[in-house]
């Protein structure tokens, strides 16, 4: 029999608490450092605030406010069009018309995964977090010993975010990972991924390998960033079978996987590497083949801009804070630094860019009369290979460190490359930095939709 109105929250005033203002300042900084240039998330803050310091209705009412300033935003369309985009590129074609709607998947019960550097480490991870059986090989008892236990420690900290911890993953269970030097134990398996570094004469001896040892219908994918799918497929006696699987790292944490598909590929090998996505939840997008397919061949012009910028004046601390303003989670050279500076430079070396197989006489800057930098090279040379090492673009505090500090070591080789090169520094905009190395990103993404290497727009976004 009680009236309800005092029982009612809303009617309730907000209790002022002392510290208000200091924790709602400290939430904000925290705030703008995760969510850098997303507009939801400081609205949220500022709808928190308005409940923190005003009546109810007057809340609500402001709550209002914000909610339709995000309603009309260039943002949420953007968001909104992401969200499509990510369940549209599941129904994918190709060329030959092969399509999602007629290709069916082979049955994926147990996989394999060879090489266990970065890369085989966190899809091994990924696989084993699917529940697909693994086998994990590598060349040698030292090389696979260092890889189980690199595995075994991602393997826990991955246990450690899940609902029944170690349990739920049950890794310590040879059936469901097996580490092993022995390719013969790679005959039953249904697929398997192959992610050794970058070189083609290695990726073809193991797909020659494979070819012979894996029963007729399993499938052959290789991890490769860059290198033609074809040609690889040319070592085995089933090139139909043998698909791209370029995952991104680190491989269980991110979660897009280029799907490429060869000048023989069938149809329901795309279909499977399609349904392999899905089971380690991650997007499959499903794009053609040239170098560096989709994500890296546009990553190639936008970083090269980033380090133009450097020759003529600026510094990677400087670019990293414009790209990662506008929105960017990592800049280009703190990203270059967290794969690796190798990474690309055996790459380079692989095309004859840079390394012994360069002819003498080739112009330090120029490669086929167009604009190159060997900058990223002479840091490999010098033993700067990112995290990993404790030195790349940025300095570490140890071998493997995490956290990036600007290097004066850096910036006075930069100043004597300068000098050597005759090229007169000269202060950089941030309009100019974010407009170089965006548009080229964006005008790359136009040519490879024009050669028809992707299917349409949201396969490349």
């Amino acid at each position: 029999g009680q009236p309800l109105a005092p029982r009612r929250l809303s009617l309730r005033p907000v209790p002022a608490l002392p510290d208000m203002e200091a924790f709602l300042r400290e939430a904000l900084v925290k705030l703008k450092q995760r969510a850098r240039g997303c507009l939801a998330p400081e609205l949220c803050f500022q709808a928190v605030r308005a409940a923190a310091e005003r009546p109810f209705a007057e809340g609500v009412r402001r709550e209002r406010e914000l909610f339709r300033v995000l309603l009309s935003s260039g943002q949420a369309r953007a968001l909104q069009y992401a969200f499509f985009a990510e369940r549209a590129v599941h129904r994918w074609a190709t060329p030959a018309g092969a399509s999602w709607s007629s290709a069916a998947p082979q049955p994926l019960r147990t996989a394999a995964v060879i090489g266990l550097g970065t890369m085989g480490r966190g899809i091994v991870t990924s696989l084993v977090k699917a529940n697909i059986p693994v086998v994990a090989l590598e060349q040698d008892l030292e090389c696979l010993d260092k890889g189980r236990k690199a595995v075994m420690l991602l393997l826990q900290r991955e246990a450690m975010k899940m609902e029944g911890g170690a349990q739920s993953l049950d890794f310590h269970n040879p059936a469901r990972l097996q580490f092993t030097v022995d390719f013969d134990l790679l005959r039953d398996v249904d697929l398997v991924i192959e992610a050794v570094f970058e070189n083609m004469a290695l990726k073809k001896e193991i797909f020659h390998k494979l070819s012979k040892v894996c029963k007729p219908g399993a499938l052959l994918c290789t991890n490769t960033s860059a290198l033609n799918i074809d040609e690889i497929a040319s070592a085995t006696s089933r090139p139909q079978q043998v698909i791209g699987t370029h995952f991104f790292s680190p491989a269980h944490v991110m979660r897009l996987l280029e799907v490429i598909y060869g000048r023989h590929t069938s149809p329901s090998a795309i279909a499977t590497a399609m349904q392999l996505a899905k089971a380690l939840n991650k997007v499959g997008v499903v794009v053609g083949n040239c170098f560096g397919f989709v994500g890296n061949r546009m990553m190639f012009p936008y970083v090269q801009q980033a380090v133009f910028l450097l020759e003529e004046g600026s510094r990677p601390e400087a670019v990293d804070q414009v790209l990662e303003d506008f929105g960017f989670k990592i800049g280009p050279f703190r990203m270059s630094d967290l794969a690796g500076l190798d990474v690309g430079w055996r790459s380079r070396q692989e095309q004859g860019l840079t390394g012994p197989s360069l002819p003498a006489g080739t112009p330090a800057r120029q490669r086929h009369g167009q604009r190159y930098s060997p900058v990223p090279d002479l840091l490999c040379e010098h033993g700067r290979l990112g995290q990993k090492s404790g030195s790349g673009w940025y300095r570490y505090e140890r071998a493997g460190g995490r956290t990036a500090t600007p290097d004066p070591w850096l910036h006075s080789f930069l100043a004597q490359y300068r000098d050597t090169h005759g090229i007169e520094s000269r202060s950089i905009d941030p309009e100019e930095i974010l407009e170089r190395c965006l548009f080229s990103l964006i005008n790359e993404g136009f040519a490879i939709l024009a050669e028809g290497i992707a299917s349409g727009p949201e396969h490349l976004d």
